[in-house]
């Protein structure tokens, strides 16, 4: 009977560590996906941060200020819509990767 102990809890110290480590990876599957990502431009000498802070809920993931002047967040279709309806608000892309043409 001891041997049988032996050989049955290792195998279920085992079991119980490999449910419990995907455990917190099946509950975060089951709530509601993030929203999908987009980038703002805004037009030049506009303060992105400040256009952001006007849309209650925008947390900008950065900024970007060489190449266009604007930022990048996970927004609701409602704030996307006003967002862009903002003054100063040049574009509302949703962010993607670009291939060859």
């Amino acid at each position: 009977m001891r041997t049988r102990v032996s050989r049955v809890l290792p195998l279920a110290a085992a079991v119980l560590a490999a449910v419990a480590a995907v455990l917190p990876l099946s509950t975060a599957a089951v709530g509601e996906p993030a929203p999908p990502s987009y980038i703002v431009t805004v037009r030049p000498g506009v303060d992105p941060a400040g256009v952001a802070a006007q849309v209650g809920g925008v947390h900008p993931d950065r900024y970007f200020h060489h190449t266009l002047n604007g930022f990048a967040a996970r927004l609701t279709p409602r704030q996307v819509a006003d967002v862009a309806a903002l003054p100063g608000v040049l574009a509302v892309e949703t962010d993607g990767t670009a291939g060859p043409f």
